[in-house]
């Protein structure tokens, strides 16, 4: 398997869990955990988990001022600001709505990039972009005439999210070419647990753990091992060998993979008006991705 082909499958592995998990996510929020416990529940055992393993077995540190100021940066945009707007913005907005908004992050990594990172934006990295924003955005209002459960506050939320992730995704972009995967996630998942504790520790108390379904524990182990472990891993290595608008583009597979989810469940029914709109998506990640 050539080295291109990994980064794609990486980077649609990440698609697939992020698509799953906003309808995983709300079974569980806010009847049964609320969103900021939750969050510190993910977080706290993530930085655990790359602690360790950046400890005993990378055994790398980050060096310099200018590198541990970023890293610190990467912790507060990629981990404590982004979860705290995801979630919370989730339990109060619709998943599809969710979907909508978080289109807009590979336009935010495109311009970040170059005021950052002072990267040209080719002519055809824009057509890749507004082609597969235009059928993502026609895929997700299609299905959302239909759905409910939205709110003005939730949107925002997510909006900002979008925004948080999108500087993350270009501020960590520098330290992957420096460091081993492993240990910049621990940095910044040891810097996301210190800011989110104070926002969801009593959340984290007042869930009734004793009596949670079955399924409930098997969506909790789901967001923390895949979308918080597996997600982080695949993201923080393909940014080695992709740029930050190839990374954030693939979020627009998302809705598409989200709706063959609900297919396979018995909740959506494919149409052929879908399919257009899904190759749209493609066709504009194709191009993004192209030399």
């Amino acid at each position: 398997m050539n080295q291109q082909l990994k980064v794609h499958l990486a980077l649609f592995s990440v698609a697939l869990i992020y698509a799953a998990n906003y309808s995983i996510a709300k079974t569980v929020m806010p009847e049964f955990v609320k969103p900021f416990g939750l969050i510190v529940i993910r977080v706290v055992s993530a930085a655990i988990f790359f602690g360790f393993l950046s400890r005993f077995v990378v055994k790398e540190k980050i060096t310099g001022r200018a590198d541990n100021i970023r890293s610190v940066l990467c912790g507060i945009t990629g981990i404590a600001v982004n979860q705290l707007f995801f979630f919370g913005g989730l339990n109060l907005t619709s998943p599809i709505h969710a979907s909508l908004i978080m289109v807009i992050t590979p336009v935010i990594v495109l311009l970040m990039s170059a005021i950052l990172l002072r990267t040209p934006i080719r002519w055809l990295s824009s057509l890749g972009i507004f082609v597969a924003g235009a059928g993502a955005m026609l895929l997700i209002s299609g299905s959302g005439k239909e759905a409910g459960g939205s709110s003005v506050i939730g949107d925002i939320y997510i909006l900002l999210n979008a925004v948080s992730y999108g500087i993350y995704l270009v501020l960590v972009a520098p330290l992957m070419q420096k460091y081993k995967a492993i240990t910049i996630v621990s940095r910044i998942f040891f810097v996301g647990a210190i800011i989110v504790i104070p926002f969801g520790y009593d959340q984290v108390l007042a869930a009734d753990w004793q009596h949670l379904p079955a399924q409930v524990w098997l969506a909790i182990v789901f967001m923390v091992v895949a979308v918080t472990f597996l997600t982080y891993l695949f993201n923080a290595w393909a940014l080695r060998f992709a740029t930050p608008s190839l990374l954030g583009v693939y979020i627009y597979l998302q809705p598409v993979l989200a709706i063959l989810i609900a297919v396979f469940l018995g909740q959506d029914v494919f149409t052929l008006e879908k399919g257009l709109y899904a190759l749209l998506i493609f066709i504009g990640v194709f191009l993004v991705s192209r030399k």
